[in-house]
């Protein structure tokens, strides 16, 4: 059985004052790609992932939707994720 999975995450850091948002793909339980708000662009874990990132990293507009993603994602729906 092949499984893939991606997953988005965000971490709130003193309410909405600092926010990271996280996202990481999956392939068979190992994760090949990752995109850090912190870090600004996509890290590649395999050789498989190393090829989105070149592809990813160089698309600007890809780039700047993933960039925005901590206000238009994360602090948009702070008050849906805390209790």
């Amino acid at each position: 059985v092949l499984q893939g999975m991606a997953k988005s995450e965000c971490h709130f850091i003193n309410g909405t004052e600092k926010v990271r948002y996280m996202q990481r793909y999956f392939y068979n339980r190992l994760q090949f790609l990752m995109f850090g708000s912190d870090v600004g662009h996509y890290v590649g874990f395999t050789p498989y992932g190393e090829k989105w990132v070149q592809a990813a990293n160089s698309n600007p507009q890809w780039m700047e939707e993933r960039r925005t993603a901590v206000d238009t994602y994360c602090r948009y729906n702070y008050k849906v994720f805390t209790p």
